[in-house]
């Protein structure tokens, strides 16, 4: 109580009396405290009831405000005095030894508002990087410390210091030496003897307890340039500091903290990005706890759950327990996770160069391999289940590039040449997700195919060439036999080519004028070269578009009956999304032509790939399948169709190529898909109007009643005649944007 009265007494008398110049002033407040620690007995009173927080307000005021009656970067005499007389070097020592109890808080905010208010750069004077330094090293090393709200604060002022002047950060990577372990005198006593030594400013306690480390950059005056040296076994205390704050309890300072972390990790300097990932744990707490959080989720989960919860962004998260619970179980688990994932990634996304290749590679290891890998890999139809649909809501929400690039070579290996039979198997995951699209279960099969949905809409070259392109490259899907070795042509075709009115799989009593015959449209693309009639080596568009559109018979059509249901409403659609694959892939080195043919090499034998292959033999089995696992199927091959390359082009979109014996594409993989269901069609009765029916119940137009026999065959069939639409509105989007963009 006394205490309080005096300070107000104090301010009475300041207030009256005559202002004294800043310089005075500042030192009167400054020796006011170092007279408490001459003159106090009791050690033990909180420093709130002292006036020494009042006089470091004070002092911060004075700089403050001497620094806005100067000119820009000019020191004036309260500073010079501050850093001449060490007094930050003097208050880190009080504030260790927290004496009185409660002044490590207010060191901690008295550095934290000099470094925030004062605009000139004050880190690189050796008076006050080296404070700061062994300020750092006292945060963090208790968890849930009453001063651990100022110490994020001032690790946080210090992060964004160093993100406008990234070269400082080289005062902060300190030397590995042993410091010696000192006794120290009772706190009060050493305070006195500090304080009572001549006002050299530098406390004899402080140079005997904790001499300084060398710091990774050496300054030789009072304000010296950082040097970059090799830092193999240095110290990165402010990470460190901040990877123990990332422990704490208290949320806010969990969050504060990995700012601070994404502030350190986007510095450009190569030393601090080397003792970052060398010499931190920085990469074991986000494996770690990426870990943690996977292993705490429910070994099963709804797909439809995992693929719907709200998007998550790090740090934002806010729940409520009981709600969570309500909606699924496992909710709030699982939110953790895409909450952590999402930080990882944002981190690497924003890191330098190097270090985030190495936590990237790190994040592959540690999770993907060590953990994602063997749920992936298990037999128990539930777990590959729970486990691909998280893989896919990971594959959405990864963007940074480096995290991305480790996590398709996780999946996909990286192989670069043709694939072979022999070798599908090279990479033994990537071969059981392939053989998942086409799993006994119908569940594991539609995640699978939504998993490379996701993948081949990521930006990554990899995957395309991984998946397809590598297979394609040199084209000897193609006849290679010169025009004069060629079999004779019969009708004006090959002897093999696909000729829908010669294919005994083909009705006959279809009527000439509802469909455009086979040699009408294949003849009509004369036979002179293998890379067609045209000199770019493109089929008339509008050859193609009637080939995929006229596929399907008027006998097995019907969106015709339906509104809305034309050719047209694909158009849209595949000119947005043409247009979105251009944007991913217009850095790629991608051909506007198909690589010449003399250059390719025809002789080797053509395999299709594994997952090509995968996708035509589910393809072919259009009409067995349930719809959903058509829809996904077809939703799969049209994303490939969509993307501009030429070899995917020629080899999805382009009915008139020459294939070579034993070869099949997309288009001949239909045909016969189609001369199945000609003769399926001739054993229904009323096949039309059931095939009607059935539209109109998917699309909500009619109720559900009775069953309909052949219901499956039914669904296949409208999907196909829609994904024959759907490559015919691709085709011609392709080929008018290819157009529009030749000279």
């Amino acid at each position: 109580m006394f205490s309080k009265f005096t300070s107000i007494l104090q301010h009475a008398v300041e207030a009256l009396a005559p202002s004294l110049p800043l310089q005075e002033d500042f030192v009167y407040h400054w020796k006011a405290i170092t007279h408490y620690y001459i003159e106090t007995s009791d050690d033990k009173a909180p420093v709130t009831d002292t006036n020494i927080p009042s006089h470091l307000e004070q002092m911060l005021d004075i700089l403050t405000q001497e620094e806005g009656e100067r000119e820009s970067g000019e020191t004036g005499p309260c500073m010079e005095y501050l850093l001449h007389h060490k007094i930050l070097e003097t208050l880190y020592t009080l504030g260790k030894a927290d004496c009185p109890p409660g002044m490590k808080q207010q060191v901690l905010t008295f550095y934290t508002k000099l470094l925030g208010r004062i605009r000139q750069p004050l880190l690189p004077h050796i008076n006050v990087h080296r404070p700061v330094q062994k300020l750092i090293r006292l945060c963090g090393e208790v968890l849930a410390a009453p001063t651990e709200n100022e110490e994020i604060q001032f690790l946080c002022i210090v992060c964004s210091k160093l993100k406008q002047d990234p070269y400082l950060v080289n005062f902060f990577l300190e030397n590995k030496v042993k410091r010696p372990e000192a006794k120290s005198p009772g706190r009060a006593e050493g305070m006195k003897e500090n304080l009572s030594a001549p006002d050299t400013g530098q406390p004899q306690a402080e140079e005997q307890a904790d001499p300084p480390e060398e710091p990774q950059a050496a300054a030789a005056g009072a304000s010296a340039g950082p040097t970059s040296s090799n830092n193999n076994g240095s110290n990165y205390n402010l990470v460190t500091s901040l990877l123990n704050l990332t422990k704490s309890p208290d949320g806010r300072i969990v969050v504060k903290a990995c700012e601070g972390l994404m502030l350190l990790v986007s510095l450009p300097e190569p030393a601090a990005a080397k003792c970052l990932t060398e010499n931190t744990e920085l990469c074991e707490l986000l494996t770690d706890r990426l870990v943690a959080f996977y292993k705490a989720l429910p070994q099963s989960m709804d797909p439809l759950d995992i693929e719907t919860v709200e998007s998550v962004n790090w740090g934002l998260d806010v729940y409520n327990l009981k709600e969570d619970a309500a909606v699924f179980t496992g909710k709030r688990a699982l939110i953790s996770f895409l909450s952590w994932l999402d930080y990882c990634d944002q981190l690497i996304k924003e890191a330098q160069k190097s270090a985030a290749a190495v936590m990237a590679k790190a994040v592959r290891e540690r999770f993907f391999v060590s953990i994602m890998e063997p749920q992936l890999m298990q037999t128990s139809e539930v777990g590959i289940l729970t486990s691909t649909a998280l893989l896919n809501r990971i594959i959405r929400q990864v963007t940074s590039e480096a995290l991305l690039q480790e996590m398709v070579y996780f999946l996909l290996g990286e192989e670069k040449e043709p694939e072979t039979l022999a070798t599908i198997a090279q990479t033994p995951l990537r071969h059981r997700l392939i053989e998942h699209c086409d799993h006994l279960s119908d569940e594991i099969s539609i995640m699978t195919l939504r998993l490379f949905e996701q993948l081949i809409q990521k930006p990554n070259q990899h995957i395309l060439h991984s998946l397809v392109l590598r297979s394609l490259e040199e084209r000897n899907y193609l006849e290679n036999k010169p025009q004069e070795e060629r079999e004779p042509l019969e009708n004006g075709q090959p002897h093999d080519a696909v000729d829908l009115e010669e294919d005994p799989l083909f009705a006959d009593d279809l009527s000439p004028d509802r469909r455009l015959s086979g040699s009408d449209w294949l003849s009509s693309s004369p036979q002179q070269s293998p890379d067609h009639s045209k000199s770019d080596g493109k089929t008339e568009v509008h050859k193609i578009v009637n080939s995929f559109l006229c596929l399907v018979p008027d006998e097995a059509k019907s969106s015709y009956h339906v509104e809305g249901t034309g050719y047209d409403t694909y158009l849209r659609d595949a000119h947005r999304q043409f247009r979105d694959y251009c944007g991913v892939c217009q850095c790629w080195d991608w051909r506007g032509n198909p690589k010449p043919f003399e250059k390719c090499n025809l002789d080797l034998p053509f395999f299709e790939g594994h997952f090509l292959k995968v996708l035509f033999d589910r393809m072919g089995r259009i009409l067995d399948q349930p719809y959903d696992v058509n829809l996904q199927v077809t939703s799969v091959l049209s994303k490939l169709s969509l993307l501009p390359h030429p070899h995917m082009h020629e080899y999805l979109l382009d009915p008139y190529i020459n294939l070579a014996p034993g070869c099949r594409s997309l288009f001949s993989v239909i045909v016969r898909v189609v001369g199945d269901l000609m003769l399926r069609i001739q054993r229904i009765p009323d096949f039309t109007p059931k095939l009607l029916l059935v539209r109109k119940r998917l699309l909500g137009l009619e109720p559900e009643g009775i069953n309909i026999d052949h219901m499956t065959l039914l669904e296949g069939v409208i999907v196909l005649e829609e994904f024959c639409k759907e490559l015919a509105a691709i085709a011609f989007v392709k080929f008018h944007a290819t157009a529009s963009s030749s000279p």
